[in-house]
């Protein structure tokens, strides 16, 4: 018996190696961590539990047979994080530069099925050349059976990817159906297509850090929520995030105990937002001097940010907060903002995390860039999600709500549980200038004096419909608030839709216009 357990005791370090020391060395030099070096920063110390450490491939073709390592570039297994109980796999680069073969894929799909039935996040370390050449149709039909799990598994538990290496190919497509991506500046690559087809098929000449880099996909085309500085940022960046979310959709976020007064006011609010209108000021001030001890987790940072999404706590709950941002295009509405806005209120709803909006919005972007590129059907995502979500839901509206945007952030008609607003909020179709202008255009026109007529004007509209008292009085507006109040008020109202439900009315699922 002694023999035997000194055996496995040697293949167990055997597989830990994975390719081997000079490959674990290549990657270091790259700047990389390898497989295991990653789960060890995620995971809380000595929480990681392996799983199939000695699956190796099942290949016979190009050479394969001679060529079987344990593991077969791929580390799984569950661990912990804060305590919380995690399902992880980590790509390692080192075994056929973490290539996904029949078996790896399977060992992905193990861990997902087993998150599933007991009801844990699963998080994805990718560092892959993508498939198998060798596997051929194997290799693609694995990447299939993961999707499938992604897909069924979504709503159900939450799902993460931090993209550490390259992902080419069908390997995109896994971290694009999951919940949040994180990349890694200057390593990390997306892209269906590398440099050079692209070249060859469009002449474009274009370096993988222009075409998929993380700063290309944080900034352009909202693929990556989180770019970080390096691996150990990125990793307890996810660390971070599985802080405010549940476990999966039947359990509530955790609780975390807070040391910032519930009742605690902040006079500054009171004068933040400028008396010109017209003025911007920056929404996260608002956002940080509400939350629990100013700390606000943003996500999609670099991407639409004339919208804000992100986590905060309120007296110690998590909350997802959406807010226009009118120091960027005076937080109007546009197509990207709105899918950003739209995707993060369905995660919130779909793991019982409450809703706070910070709204000061003139409307929807106008143009034909706009409207080509959709914007009818771009706001109307965001719409339907709010019009969707069951969570509780509040809305403070701290200055403009005009038009249609109105209506879209999470208003009283589309399910708003409680809708606060500051008095210097104005409620209205549109601003008091075009609302003139189209008003009383013919009195205008006949004027001696266009210019004092429409200054009167535009004086009269703004006392009469540019505040917030209107809506209180038909009750679209709850309460209207003194700002430095807006804390306790918001833990308060949070507190008493604690036991809220609602539903929608029975049906296989919606069709949001995607």
């Amino acid at each position: 018996m002694d023999n035997k357990i000194e055996n496995l005791k040697k293949l167990a370090e055997e597989a830990k190696l994975g390719g081997g020391q000079t490959r674990i060395d290549d990657q270091h030099k790259k700047g990389k961590l390898t497989a295991r070096e990653r789960l060890e920063i995620l995971l809380d110390e000595a929480s990681f539990i392996e799983m199939d450490a000695f699956v190796k491939h099942r290949s016979q073709d190009f050479g394969l047979d001679r060529q079987r390592i344990a593991g077969d570039g791929v580390v799984t297994g569950y661990g912990r994080i804060d305590g919380r109980l995690v399902f992880v796999f980590s790509q390692d680069f080192t075994v056929f530069g973490g290539s996904l073969s029949e078996a790896h894929a399977e060992k992905i799909c193990k861990v997902m099925d087993m998150a599933m039935k007991v009801g844990a996040p699963v998080i994805g370390l990718n560092d892959s050349g993508g498939a198998r050449i060798q596997e051929g149709v194997v290799s693609l039909g694995g990447y299939a059976d993961i999707f499938l799990r992604n897909t069924l598994a979504s709503g159900v538990v939450p799902q993460i990817s931090a993209v550490m290496g390259p992902s080419a190919g069908g390997a995109v497509y896994s971290p694009a159906i999951t919940d949040f991506t994180f990349m890694v500046k200057n390593t990390s690559y997306m892209f269906v297509t590398g440099p050079n087809v692209v070249k060859t098929v469009t002449h474009e000449t274009v370096s993988s850090e222009e075409l998929g880099g993380a700063l290309t996909h944080a900034t352009k085309s909202g693929v990556a929520h989180f770019a970080e500085e390096n691996e150990a940022d990125c990793l307890l960046g996810v660390r971070r995030l599985i802080s405010y979310i549940p476990q999966n959709y039947r359990e509530d976020p955790p609780h975390v105990k807070s040391a910032d007064q519930p009742n605690r006011e902040d006079t500054s609010l009171d004068g933040i937002v400028p008396d010109n209108s017209n003025k911007p000021y920056d929404m996260k001030d608002v956002i940080k001097r509400v939350v629990d001890d100013g700390d606000f987790f943003e996500v999609h940072e670099l991407f639409a940010q004339n919208i804000i999404v992100g986590f905060a706590r309120l007296d110690g709950r998590s909350v997802g907060i959406i807010a226009n941002q009118p120091a960027v295009l005076a937080g109007v509405l546009d197509n990207d903002a709105s899918i950003k806005a739209a995707r993060f209120v369905r995660f919130c709803d779909a793991f019982n995390i409450p809703l706070l909006v910070f709204e000061d919005v003139p409307g929807f972007l106008p143009g034909t860039d706009q409207e080509w590129r959709g914007i009818i059907k771009n706001g109307a995502k965001l719409l339907f999600a709010f019009s969707e979500a069951t969570v509780p839901k509040i809305t403070v509206i701290t200055r403009k709500a005009y038009g249609g945007a109105y209506d879209v952030m999470n208003s009283k008609h589309i399910r708003g549980d409680m809708n606060f607003a500051w008095p210097s909020a104005e409620i209205a179709v549109m601003g008091p200038k075009g609302a003139v202008e189209i008003i009383f255009k013919k009195e205008i026109e006949k004027a001696g004096n266009p210019d004092d007529v429409e200054a009167k004007l535009i004086a009269d509209y703004t006392e009469k419909f540019a505040n917030p008292y209107i809506a209180a009085e038909r009750g679209y507006i709850d309460e209207v608030i003194v700002p430095s109040q807006t804390r306790p008020k918001l833990i308060r109202a949070f507190e008493m839709l604690e036991t809220k439900v609602d539903t929608n009315p029975k049906k296989k699922h919606g069709n949001i216009p995607l």
